[in-house]
């Protein structure tokens, strides 16, 4: 298997940021964003990295900021390595297809979540209220199901623990009604965008999370774009609603760590062997569906 890297211990440049899975350089006026291999599940980082993670994420995104530039800008000045900064190119063997270069932006502390089939969290949800984050839905749908319309979900940006999902009234308190009536529209165009592209290739967007930022007062995506972690992909083909689906996503690890009733609390347990192998599995068919390339770590 390909090797892991779960912490970067070497750069020796100036930190902004250290997520859960990615870690986030200063260089003054532009960020330097590096996935590593960690993964996370339930907001707690586990103790195993998975093979190839950080590349594949980072070229995902590199692929959607590239396809999705029409919708709204984004923060990505590029992933070459020879095209950084001469501080940062000492670096370029470690950087290598897991780095971002972008402009500096000032985050907006919302996630912006789209979904367009009742799963995860919503589906919970549903089954207690019957709505989702204040948005009433018929009677009688089903796990997985097809939503009767897209719907927009918006979530605080926790510090720590658990992200919570908020009406669109108590975000539009946080961050203003204007903007985040713009957010709403801009990740709906964004998700029904990228269902047009890859439903064709076989493959479902059940649902995702976007983050954006500021330039000025101009709106920019940032972050991360319709990857295995922050979306919820399923295979077309095997679609059955009633039920969970099979997905290529970090689903299979929540799955996992549901059924050997883990407390969600640290520490994670370590996973096996299997789990570790089938989930670099999932993420590297997700790259392949969606860019029609085959992955080469």
């Amino acid at each position: 298997m390909s090797s892991i890297l779960r912490e970067l211990k070497d750069i020796n440049l100036k930190i902004y940021k250290k997520g859960k899975v990615r870690e986030v350089f200063d260089l003054e006026d532009k960020l330097l964003i590096v996935a590593t291999d960690r993964i996370s599940a339930f907001d707690v980082i586990l103790p195993n990295g998975i093979p190839d993670k950080g590349k594949i994420l980072t070229k995902i995104s590199l692929y959607w900021f590239n396809q999705t530039k029409e919708i709204v800008n984004n923060h990505l000045i590029t992933t070459d390595v020879e095209l950084f900064p001469q501080e940062v190119k000492v670096y370029q063997e470690l950087l290598k297809d897991r780095a971002m270069l972008v402009k500096k932006a000032s985050l907006i502390e919302i996630e912006c979540v789209v979904r367009g089939y009742l799963s995860g969290s919503s589906w919970k949800e549903y089954q207690e209220s019957q709505s989702i984050c204040g948005i009433k839905l018929p009677p009688g749908l089903k796990e997985s199901e097809k939503l009767p319309e897209i719907i927009f979900t918006p979530a605080t940006k926790a510090k720590s623990g658990h992200d919570l999902n908020i009406s669109l009234e108590e975000t539009a308190q946080i961050v203003g009604r204007d903007l985040i009536e713009k957010l709403k529209e801009i990740s709906i165009k964004l998700y029904k965008f990228a269902c047009c592209k890859v439903e064709p290739k076989g493959l479902i967007i059940a649902d995702t999370k976007f983050e954006f930022g500021l330039i000025g007062d101009k709106i920019v995506l940032i972050d991360e774009i319709l990857t295995p972690d922050s979306s919820r992909f399923w295979s077309k083909d095997k679609y059955l609603p009633g039920q969970s689906q099979k997905s290529f996503d970090k689903q299979f690890i929540r799955d996992y760590l549901e059924s050997i009733n883990w407390n969600m609390e640290p520490p994670a347990p370590v996973l096996p062997e299997w789990v570790i192998k089938e989930t670099s599995h999932k993420y590297k068919r997700a790259y392949e569906i969606i860019t029609g390339e085959e992955f080469n770590s």
